[in-house]
């Protein structure tokens, strides 16, 4: 299989909201299920989340961010949807 690009979760109102957990990961060379023990979670939600499936709570996005060593805003993005 090629590369699969999910697209981003839509909220009402046209924003969509993207992260750039897996690019993050490749840089600190972590898998999905180290990321998941890092921040309390299985690995199939940080997998969700990933694909843009999911949007993590806040509490969680932030922990994400603090294990990457990021502002929020590098790993999480708000796109105004088409």
């Amino acid at each position: 299989m090629g590369d699969f690009q999910a697209k981003p979760f839509t909220a009402k109102g046209g924003i969509a909201m993207k992260n750039n957990i897996r690019v993050e990961r490749a840089i600190k060379n972590i898998t999905q299920g180290e990321l998941a023990d890092l921040v309390s979670v299985s690995r199939q939600t940080i997998n969700t989340i990933e694909s843009n499936k999911y949007v993590p709570s806040t509490v969680l996005a932030l922990k994400i961010a603090r294990v990457f060593g990021k502002p929020l805003e590098e790993v999480f993005v708000l796109e105004e949807g088409d």
